[in-house]
C-alpha cells in the first residue's frame, strides 16, 4: 500500500503526515515554490538528500520553482520533506507539493540541468 502524503503549505504546516511503515521505500516528486532560486536551495537539498542516503535529483524550472525526485526509506523521505519546507537561510518557501512517483533509475542524488 502506497503511503498517503498531504500537500504542505509551508506557512501553515508544522509537519508532514505519513501513514506507512518506517522501513517502506517511498518515491516522491516535489515542487517547491517561493523564493527558492539563487539562494543555494539546490545545494542545500542535495546535502540533505545525501546525508539521508536518498536517491534522486533536483533542478530549477523556468517558472521559478524547484523540482525534485527523491526515493528512500519513508522516514528519511519525511525528513527530506521537512528540510524542503524549511529551505536554506535566505530562501522563503511558500509551498511544497508532493506526489507519488516512480523511483529514479540511478543511485545517488544529483543536480539536473534547469528546464
Amino acid at each position: 500500500m502506497a503511503p498517503n502524503f498531504m500537500i504542505a503549505r509551508a506557512a501553515n504546516v508544522a509537519r508532514m503526515t505519513v501513514m506507512a511503515e518506517d522501513s517502506d521505500i517511498t518515491s516522491l516528486r516535489f515542487r517547491i515554490e517561493g523564493f527558492v532560486q539563487a539562494v543555494g536551495y539546490r545545494n542545500f537539498a542535495i546535502d540533505e538528500a545525501r546525508r539521508l542516503g536518498l536517491d534522486g535529483w533536483i533542478r530549477n524550472r523556468s517558472d521559478g520553482t524547484v523540482e525534485a525526485l527523491a526515493s528512500g526509506e519513508t522516514k528519511k523521505i519525511e525528513e527530506f520533506a521537512q528540510a524542503c519546507m524549511r529551505g536554506p537561510p535566505g530562501s522563503r518557501v511558500t509551498s511544497v507539493e508532493m506526489h507519488n512517483a516512480a523511483p529514479p533509475e540511478e543511485k545517488g542524488f544529483r543536480r539536473r540541468p534547469s528546464v
